[in-house]
């Protein structure tokens, strides 16, 4: 359980994505219909459009979005990793061009704090370098030197108050890297730990290796947040590992391109064996979707090329990831989660989506 500023976040959370300061395709009511306790905007975007002073103005981020419940802000370092060709690095921050108009910036890990202290986040960031994957390790380990070095001058600027501070864990796919890193930000005591450069175009072994190598050098009695992953087999198996957080793109993404999550995995209702079919998505879902729409419509939605598909798409997607989440911590409140997650899985593999 996390207790911050907009109220209790119950653990394991999973937190849509708002990059904008919006989850794209659907209203705050909606988000608020599942129950969402926390969701996740974008230091950099939020920085470049509309500006620090815009959302100042507005009296911070949850005025402005109209969201009274728990934000959390990367810093942006992911955004910049993305850059190659507009930034360059430097141990004074990240140089760049704006992506939206050319115009040039520097992003220091002192301005990425101000930044969200003026956007009054719940959760901030500090600012760090993520290397794509594979990398060499004299490189990872410059980088995460560098990176360490960042998280020390945030935690200098930034000594407590109503918004907490979370360092993040680089060091690429070397264990002991990886090791070093969560040994250093803990000797840092930050309000909580996220684990980064993870899903950045790695397998899924690897994946796995790199939080195994580190999660157990994070104090246990601060949240531990894995960034950027979310598919249904990986917060089911990364919680396993003693995950607490995590965010991901996945829902809302997949549901603008049509793919609806269901047990075993998802369907494409684009698919042409949809267009005569009057079931639901997903029988027995709750969700506005399932419960008023049918497999048909859906796919005409989508083929019409109509904007009430991706909202409709997203609202299943949110909904089974905030049934999933529930039975994951219900799971672990009740003492069962490894029994829980092998029967899980052994329910998505029988399961034939194909005949759905």
């Amino acid at each position: 359980m996390l207790n911050l500023s907009h109220g209790k976040v119950e653990t394991p959370v999973f937190m849509p994505v708002g990059t904008q300061a919006s989850v794209k395709t659907v209203r705050n009511s909606d988000l608020l219909k599942d129950n969402w306790q926390i969701i996740l905007g974008n230091t950099y975007h939020l920085y470049l459009r509309p500006g620090a002073e815009v959302i100042a103005n507005a009296g911070g981020l949850h005025e402005f979005m109209s969201w009274n419940r728990n934000i959390l802000t990367d810093s942006g370092g992911f955004q910049l990793f993305s850059l190659s060709k507009l930034r360059k690095l430097s141990e004074e921050g990240y140089h760049f061009q704006s992506h939206i108009d050319g115009s040039s910036h520097l992003l220091t890990p002192e301005k990425v704090i101000e930044l969200q202290k003026i956007f009054r986040s719940d959760i901030m960031m500090v600012l760090d370098e993520c290397l794509a994957q594979p990398s060499d390790r004299v490189r990872t380990e410059e980088s995460l030197n560098l990176t360490l070095r960042w998280a020390e001058r945030a935690r200098k600027i930034h000594t407590g108050g109503q918004q907490a501070l979370f360092g993040i864990v680089q060091g690429g796919g070397f264990p002991d890297l990886r090791r070093k890193s969560a040994e250093a930000l803990s000797q840092m005591e930050f309000d909580g730990y996220a684990i980064g450069g993870i899903a950045v175009g790695e397998s899924r072994s690897m994946m796995m290796k790199a939080v195994k190598s580190c999660i157990d050098y994070l104090p246990e009695d601060r949240p531990r947040y894995l960034m950027g992953v979310g598919k249904p087999e990986d917060l089911v198996d990364f919680v396993a590992l003693g995950v607490d957080m995590f965010d991901c793109v996945v829902p809302t993404r997949n549901a603008r391109g049509g793919a609806f999550f269901v047990p075993g995995g998802h369907i494409n209702i684009r698919n042409a064996r949809f267009r005569n079919d009057p079931a639901p998505i997903q029988p027995g879902c709750q969700c506005y979707t399932c419960s008023t729409y049918s497999r048909s419509y859906l796919r005409h939605l989508f083929t019409a090329k109509e904007w009430l598909a991706p909202i409709l798409a997203t609202l299943h997607n949110l909904h089974y990831f905030s049934v999933l989440m529930g039975r994951i911590r219900m799971a672990v409140e009740e003492h069962h989660y490894t029994s829980w997650r092998k029967e899980w899985h052994r329910k998505q593999r029988n399961f034939n989506k194909d005949t759905f």
